[in-house]
């Protein structure tokens, strides 16, 4: 038998995944992160000058969080160890952190990678306090979710947190051509599904790479009808639970805040197709048409709670379309937060004057004694008086009248404040005339 004939057990390159044959070996071959790992950006420069410091990367799936902690590992001689907060518990880490201890001790450094590292519980999480705080191990975490929220304070203040991006278009035109040059040959595919291709990996290069090894494997060329008949087309990156849901809900807020249907029909569309519960989307136009529309434009609660009610009875999807019509509503009514803050500042002097009883000329005397005691004495029945408006004070006695509602010249609250001036003249001449 020949030496030098290949062994029928070693791997078959070509049977390897894409995405593993295609894994960068070093730094420089990472594609859309160059603010971190450019010569002079964060990460550049501490492995330029071979000490790293612990760290968070944060971004979403695919943008190249285990790729870069291997790399790192690499460039800097230390020992790479991977742990995948799924899978592992205190034990794992005990093991990690005293075969780190002898490492350090024979003067090799631990490069501990955690994948996940937001699943760890706080217990677990404080574990690692004390290596990183003496440089047994050099901690790198990965998490899609925002570590101020999923890391305890004490972890997050001995490590670096760095956002990674989501892989921009250039960022994947430029896996696909690297992807051709593996495989050997050219991907027939038209301008209209490459444009279509990159636009559903949704800026997850492991996902285009897998999606493009199915598309290999086809030998034919490739349309959007192709395409579409090949590769599912993947879920939007959105957790309803975690901080998508509130980054999307808040650019849906502002946008119809500042006026912008466009902006926020797009938004509301993200979140619908992200699988949001469209009646919480209701509520929180409801909250809208209340807090920021306000009494510029009294109708828009209405319009608010119609689409509510409309997606009840309808459901999905014709009901979505009550919704969206609302939302369009809000953004191009008049704004105006004079009744929220007003009802604020009621609330906090409602707590600061304490028991305060209302005047007796508007308290109820179903009683001779409370009649005797003034209860109901003087007071004026609007309707009846000639201009609808009797003028009288409606605080407890002795408290200055305190200005709560501060209507603004937008839409219907220009009305409105052109009614309480008037009134406001009108009691200014009672009490002098009084």
């Amino acid at each position: 038998m020949d030496p030098d004939a290949p062994s029928l057990f070693e791997p078959d390159e070509s049977s390897r995944p894409l995405a593993d044959r295609m894994r960068p070996t070093s730094l420089d071959d990472v594609v859309g992160q160059d603010h971190l790992l450019a010569a002079d950006a964060p990460i550049g420069r501490m492995v330029a000058e071979r000490r790293l410091v612990s760290m968070i990367l944060w971004g979403p799936p695919g943008c190249g969080k285990t790729t870069i902690a291997r790399l790192l590992a690499d460039a800097t001689d230390m020992v790479f160890e991977p742990l995948s907060a799924t899978f592992s518990g205190v034990g794992d880490l005990r093991k990690v952190f005293a075969a780190a201890g002898r490492r350090r001790e024979a003067g090799q450094g631990t490069l501990l990678f955690v994948d996940e590292v937001h699943r760890f519980n706080r217990a677990q999480q404080d574990s690692f306090l004390p290596y990183v705080e003496d440089g047994t191990i050099t901690l790198v975490g990965a998490t899609t979710e925002n570590p101020s929220f999923e890391l305890n304070g004490a972890l997050l203040s001995r490590c670096q947190v760095y956002v990674l991006r989501r892989l921009d278009e250039a960022a994947l035109s430029t896996l696909v051509g690297r992807a051709e040059q593996v495989v050997g040959a050219r991907l027939e595919i038209s301008e209209d599904a490459r444009a279509s291709l990159i636009a559903m990996a949704d800026g997850d290069g492991r996902y285009l790479l897998n999606m493009l090894e199915q598309l290999f494997a086809l030998h034919r060329p490739i349309d959007t009808a192709a395409l579409a008949e090949v590769v599912q087309k993947r879920a939007p990156q959105y957790d309803k639970g975690q901080e998508g849901h509130y980054n999307l809900i808040s650019a849906l807020h502002k946008s119809m805040r500042g006026s912008d249907p466009d902006a926020a029909l797009y938004w509301l569309a993200r979140m619908l197709d992200g699988g949001e519960d469209p009646l919480y989307i209701a509520r929180r136009v409801v909250r809208f048409a209340t807090e920021d529309v306000g009494m510029a434009d009294p109708q828009a609660v209405q319009q608010a709670l119609a689409a509510w009610d409309v997606y009840e009875r309808l459901g999905s999807p014709e009901g979505e379309l009550a919704i969206a019509q609302a939302v369009v509503y809000v953004a191009t009514a008049p704004k105006s937060v004079a009744v929220y803050r007003g009802f604020g500042q009621a609330q906090k002097l409602a707590r600061q004057t304490g028991s305060l009883t209302p005047p007796a000329h508007i308290l109820n005397a179903p009683t001779r004694l409370m009649k005797d005691l003034g209860y109901g004495g003087g007071y004026q029945y609007d309707p009846d008086t000639e201009t609808g408006f009797s003028g009288a004070d409606y605080f407890p006695e002795g408290m200055d009248r305190p200005k709560l509602y501060r209507p603004t010249r937008n839409g219907y609250e220009q009305v409105i404040g052109d009614k309480i001036a008037q009134w406001e003249s009108m009691r200014a001449r009672r009490n002098r005339d009084s």
